[in-house]
């Protein structure tokens, strides 16, 4: 229990964020105006994300996961 009166259970201090490589990126969200946001994130970064972020797929015999910028917690390095 926190100082604050919040209870963390131990399985939440094991979940860590997950790292990969990024393969490819898309055009960028759409903002509510209908222009186009600049992605930040460009093919050969390693990324942090979110163990519970991405979709998982799998094409050509590889397991890929799919997620959006908005799920990368960090740029490790470009």
């Amino acid at each position: 229990m926190t100082k604050s009166g919040l209870y963390i259970p131990p399985s939440a201090s094991k979940e860590r964020p997950q790292e990969g490589t990024v393969m490819a990126v898309g055009p960028g969200k759409m903002s509510e105006e209908g222009k186009r946001m600049s992605m930040d994130i460009k093919v050969g970064d390693k990324v942090l994300f979110s163990k519970y972020g991405p979709t998982e797929v799998k094409m050509d015999n590889k397991e890929l996961l799919i997620l959006s910028q908005g799920d990368v917690l960090a740029i490790i390095e470009s």
